[in-house]
């Protein structure tokens, strides 16, 4: 988790500041095996804006 304030006001009032924060969570599928057909399908995966997926052979 990686966390970081900004202070909302450019001025006077430090004690006013926002916290944000990012979070990356981490998965390994293992496939033993795989056929073509496998490898295509998880190449041409559509995912929603901020999901990544790499694909090692």
């Amino acid at each position: 988790i990686k966390k970081f304030t900004v202070i909302r006001s450019p001025f006077i009032d430090k004690d006013s500041r926002e916290q944000f924060e990012i979070r990356t969570h981490k998965r390994i599928i293992d496939i033993e095996n795989p056929s073509s057909r496998t490898v295509d399908t998880l190449m041409r995966l559509q995912l929603p804006a901020g999901v990544d997926i790499e694909v090692k052979l």
